[in-house]
């Protein structure tokens, strides 16, 4: 596969999906859409935050806060796990955790919620290939959960990268290490614009790091659903001239 067929992979899926959507239902087909997106993301984000908490779990960390939205069902899931709290700055956000020192529980943690990149795209390109106008809602539902890698770039994705980064020299440095790693890469940005002799390169590298793992999550999901039945979409033929 040539490389700008690798980079641009994502994009046409979404472009090709949503050209078939208006091929097939036009304007309501495009409105379907919409609606599937507010309902897919409103389902997705609790489901990313509680994916966290529990690759954290499964890998031998602790945790004792996650924060989840009222608007996405925080005040009900505090009413069934004792660790989730309703409220917080960010729409969910795992704010108490312990790795027990463990990069690679970190990294599972981080990583636990892009599972659902997997049966995001199956379902994309499955609703996609339908010209039934529920499946117009479904391809707008799956949205979030196969762009989800590059949806996260500015948190999770920059935090992956600044945890593999501080594993390098010299940002292994403890206080170098502190000074890059966070789930924010706003506000990272702005904390090293406090300090003298920033790290720049370092910040540079877990951004760049953090978009190469997107692209190699939605990659590894795409030739996972391959063999079951959702290749890649193609273009829809122009109708020739009369």
């Amino acid at each position: 596969m040539r490389p700008l067929t690798l980079i641009s992979r994502p994009w046409t899926d979404l472009i090709r999906g949503l050209d078939r959507v208006l091929a097939a239902r036009g304007v309501a087909g495009l409105a379907w859409t919409l609606v599937g997106l507010l309902a897919g993301f409103w389902i997705y984000v609790p489901l990313h935050e509680l994916g966290h908490a529990f690759a954290c779990i499964l890998s031998g960390g602790t945790v004792t806060e996650l924060e989840v939205a009222p608007l996405y069902g925080g005040a009900i899931l505090a009413h069934w796990i004792p660790w989730v709290t309703a409220g917080g700055d960010y729409a969910g956000r795992l704010s108490g955790f312990d790795t027990g020192g463990s990069d690679w529980v970190y990294l599972a943690t981080d990583l636990g919620p892009f599972l659902l990149t997997l049966p995001g795209i199956w379902l994309l390109r499955h609703a996609a290939r339908s010209a039934h106008v529920t499946n117009a809602f479904l391809f707008g539902a799956a949205l979030s959960f196969a762009m989800a890698p590059f949806l996260s770039l500015t948190g999770d994705g920059y935090e992956i990268g600044s945890i593999l980064t501080t594993n390098l020299p010299p940002w292994s440095d403890p206080i170098l290490s502190d000074l890059l790693r966070g789930d924010d890469l706003i506000l990272r940005h702005a904390d090293l614009r406090t300090v003298n002799d920033p790290p720049w390169i370092g910040f540079y590298l877990a951004s760049f790091l953090g978009i190469v793992w997107a692209y190699a999550t939605y990659w590894l999901a795409d030739f996972t659903v391959r063999p079951l039945g959702q290749r890649p979409l193609s273009s829809i033929p122009l109708p020739r001239a009369k």
